[in-house]
């Protein structure tokens, strides 16, 4: 990650949702918004402002109805499809509330498989992504499959699993919101260290404003655009 500009850029974002028989949803009304190399941003909004929508625009996973999506200060508009699939997996990492992990494959297999997808060889990929669980402690939790793993567990699985290809960016929404208060604290100072460590920037949506404090900025959505706040 040798770029110099910002690693996100969200340019007057609208997103609109539209149900036959209803009116438009206006969810994003023009949001914009930088994220540096190595910052870590904090997304605080109440319930229905839009910070799933956000997220999910700027990870390419949904396409906005206007603006654009800049990642790495490429701008990803005129992407294909395959164009946006190829930087997800190689630029952006996601965590989500529930961890997702595939009940079938052990916590190894979980973070080994986007490695290999992304080309790794299966010994490269295993090795690695034994690296990855034992910095967060979990080398000898390897081997179980999720339904084994505690709830902390997993969403450390989950965290890892997402940085397992090197991406610049961090997308978590509420990653915390399904544990108690001393493992969401835990996973939390996890995360913040693994962020730190590699340099990536991060935009995390949270309700815990204990947790954003922690993080370098705050912003919110108002009116469908986004705001510095502070918490």
């Amino acid at each position: 990650m040798s770029e110099i500009g910002p690693v996100l850029e969200l340019d007057g974002i609208v997103r609109t949702y539209r149900t036959p028989g209803a009116p438009p949803l206006e969810v994003l009304r023009g949001a914009s918004l930088s994220i540096a190399r190595g910052e870590l941003v904090a997304l605080v909004a109440p319930s229905g402002a839009g910070k799933s929508t956000l997220l999910h625009v700027a990870g390419l996973l949904e396409w906005p109805d206007g603006g654009d999506v800049l990642i790495g200060g490429r701008s990803c508009g005129a992407m294909t499809d395959d164009g946006r699939t190829a930087v997800r997996r190689g630029d952006v990492g996601f965590v989500y509330q529930f961890h997702h992990l595939l009940p079938e494959f052990s916590a190894l297999e979980n973070v080994a498989i986007p490695k290999m997808i992304a080309g790794a060889g299966r010994s490269q990929a295993r090795d690695e992504a034994m690296a990855l669980l034992e910095s967060v402690g979990l080398k000898d939790r390897a081997s179980h499959r999720p339904a084994r793993l505690s709830g902390g567990e997993q969403q450390r699985v989950a965290m890892v699993r997402a940085l397992a290809n090197g991406p610049r960016l961090l997308l978590a929404d509420e990653p915390t919101g399904n544990l108690d208060v001393h493992t969401a604290d835990s996973v939390f100072d996890m995360m913040l260290r693994l962020v730190r460590e590699t340099g990536l920037s991060a935009l995390v949506a949270t309700h815990n404003p204990d947790l954003a404090r922690r993080m370098d900025r705050a912003v919110t959505i108002a009116d469908g655009k986004l705001a510095d706040t502070t918490v």
